[in-house]
């Protein structure tokens, strides 16, 4: 009886440990080359704008009196840019949704252990392949960028902790510091040459995390008008922003601008789970090397509806999932957009070359196959 018990505890023991190997175990790789394309960038840097927690819907719904929450970045989707839901996957978080958006990848579920806050496994991005990186936000957010960064070119900035109050009145003065900042930033750099010198150079990125939206969203709810006025603060405050570029850099159309959320949330203000309130997220791009607004007047593939509770049938809408490049919205050459995809290719080329070397290693010689 006691061998029975025995044996029956080593066999719960043995599946409980292989659920953390199984699941639990980073499939990230390391020791593989970067791969670029040998052809020129048709931009010179990046505006990457993140309002954390903001629903497709919320931004791109008219109100009740059937005017739009963000009249600058609807004029951008009429106008200028190229518009569509990015969708995200499960878990609805923060990391998982920043991870995917500029290392792309989904999230490495191993970080569950650390909250969800730390790296237990460095990994490469778009900010370590720049030139230089400068981020603005929260600074739950931004180090785990700047931690795995080879070399010092990833530059950070964020307010203490103490301000990311979900039973604050109104947390929109999270992103109002944000903002205040990168003007500043900008600002400075006129008088300091050797700022000024970096920032004009190629391959840099402009990162802003804005958490107000998310943070009035679990204290408020998104229906609330907190919640719901802070996407006007958003619209606002990148319209400012987008303006302070341009003369900044001499309105040489070498800039690229990419607004979109990390995640959504439910109606009651939680996120984590895959409803469409959660896993819908707006994502607009406009600037150098992106296509401009394409009217259509045929009936487009969506069937979900919101073409229509949105009022934008008449507007070209391309979805994307979350972290995957989005051809569709380039606008250059077939050449390009195919090194794009060819080094995409081969990237993960090397990385099933690490693997299977890896593998390899860990198995005996006679269990061994290599995949043909």
């Amino acid at each position: 009886m006691i061998m029975f018990f025995l044996v029956g505890l080593l066999v719960h023991v043995i599946f409980f440990i292989s659920i953390f190997d199984i699941y639990f175990t980073s499939p990230l790789v390391h020791g593989m080359a970067p791969q670029a394309s040998p052809l020129p960038p048709p931009a010179s840097r990046l505006l990457l704008v993140v309002a954390d927690g903001l629903r497709a819907d919320s931004l791109y719904k008219p109100d009740a009196n059937g005017s739009t929450r963000a009249p600058y970045l609807r004029s951008v989707m009429e106008e200028t840019g190229s518009w569509g839901v990015s969708h995200t996957r499960v878990p609805t978080e923060s990391r998982p949704g920043h991870v995917a958006l500029i290392a792309g990848f989904y999230e490495d579920v191993s970080a569950v252990a650390k909250g969800w806050k730390e790296n237990p496994v460095e990994f490469d991005s778009v900010f370590n392949e720049s030139r230089h990186t400068w981020c603005w936000g929260s600074p739950d957010i931004l180090p785990m960028f700047a931690k795995g960064a080879s070399g010092d070119h990833v530059y950070t900035y964020t307010y203490p902790a103490e301000r990311e109050d979900f039973a604050s009145t109104d947390a929109s003065r999270l992103d109002t510091w944000v903002f205040d900042e990168v003007k500043l930033f900008l600002q400075s750099a006129r008088e300091n040459s050797s700022l000024m010198s970096s920032l004009k150079k190629d391959q840099n990125v402009f990162f802003l995390h804005l958490l107000g939206i998310d943070t009035n969203g679990h204290a408020h709810r998104p229906m609330s008008q907190e919640y719901l006025e802070n996407i006007r603060l958003v619209d606002s405050g990148v319209k400012e922003l987008v303006s302070m570029v341009e003369e900044f850099f001499d309105n040489d159309g070498r800039t690229a601008y990419v607004f979109t959320s990390d995640h959504g949330m439910t109606n009651w203000g939680s996120h984590g789970a895959g409803h469409p309130s959660e896993t819908l997220t707006p994502l607009l791009v406009w600037g150098a090397g992106v296509h401009t607004a394409q009217r259509v007047t045929e009936p487009q593939k969506y069937s979900d509806g919101y073409l229509q509770e949105w009022q934008l049938e008449g507007l070209r809408r391309v979805d994307v999932n979350q972290g995957v490049l989005p051809l569709q919205y380039l606008n250059n050459s077939d050449q390009f957009k195919a090194e794009s995809m060819y080094s995409n290719a081969i990237q993960i080329l090397e990385q099933f070359k690490v693997k299977m070397a890896q593998k390899k290693e860990t198995t005996l010689s006679f269990l061994f196959t290599p995949y043909q």
